[in-house]
């Protein structure tokens, strides 16, 4: 990356596009800690200094990152491939003690309500079509509760029909917190309507 500047809005959605290797990727890979710059500043909610935190930290503060390639748990349900990407207290006596609440329950069936596959909670997750398990893992990011979502190539070997979904759900997300779409499809990124 050489002399990028770039600031998004809170609640504020925006597209990033050119050709291989022109540092798309890169510069997501400095906003989550992945790769550190030499020189520069990467500033989140105008102070937190994402050049001097790790992946976890940032991810902490409210970014998350869907990559290209979907990874889900293909051996569980949709439902708990959601229950298991939740923000919360993993060590083993958190886990052992943990028990399904209303609170818990109405966050998922509102995951599940944005991302469109209500009727496939109990599907395991292999099962679903690659677009499927591409808006199920931006489920399991909202269940982390982002404020800045960063999406690669979300549509990439998607239907027409599920990259217009694809839109209409980003644009959903988009109502209640920051998102930026990394993007070679122009006509998705026309869909979006942003800047």
């Amino acid at each position: 990356l050489n002399n990028l500047s770039l600031a998004i809005e809170p609640g504020e959605m925006r597209a990033i596009i050119g050709p291989n290797g022109a540092g798309k990727t890169t510069m997501m890979d400095v906003i989550t800690g992945k790769t550190r710059p030499d020189v520069g500043d990467a500033v989140f909610q105008g102070e937190a200094d994402l050049t001097a935190l790790d992946e976890t930290e940032i991810a902490r503060l409210g970014i998350g990152r869907k990559l290209q390639k979907p990874t889900v748990f293909e051996l569980h349900s949709v439902e708990d491939n959601i229950l298991l990407a939740r923000s919360l207290d993993k060590s083993a006596r958190a886990s052992i003690r943990w028990k399904p609440n209303e609170k818990d329950a109405q966050r998922i069936e509102r995951i599940l309500d944005t991302i469109r596959l209500k009727p496939a909670r109990a599907r395991l997750a292999g099962s679903l079509s690659h677009g499927q398990k591409q808006w199920l893992e931006i489920g399991m990011l909202l269940a982390q509760e982002p404020k800045l979502l960063l999406v690669d190539e979300p549509v990439a070997g998607m239907t027409d029909s599920e990259t217009e979904q694809t839109a209409l759900l980003l644009r959903d997300i988009n109502r209640t917190r920051s998102v930026v779409v990394v993007e070679h499809d122009m006509g998705f990124v026309r869909a979006l309507g942003v800047r």
